[in-house]
């Protein structure tokens, strides 16, 4: 992916729960994937704009 391999990995995770401890980390994993819905949403509905927009701008034979 990003040039992270195993121990890279298991390093980062391990840092992670230092830093937020295991109690924050659903909080936090769910606050991200609320993010990451919402951002879906928004990129579906611009291109639903877009494709509406465009349909309109096409001659109707």
């Amino acid at each position: 992916m990003f040039g992270l391999g195993t121990p890279e990995i298991i390093l980062i995770v391990i840092v992670i729960l230092v830093l937020f401890g295991a109690k924050k980390i659903p909080e936090l994993m769910q606050g991200i994937g609320k993010g990451v819905k919402e951002f879906k949403k928004a990129t579906n509905d611009i291109e639903k704009d877009i494709n509406s927009a465009s349909d309109d701008t096409k001659p109707k034979s």
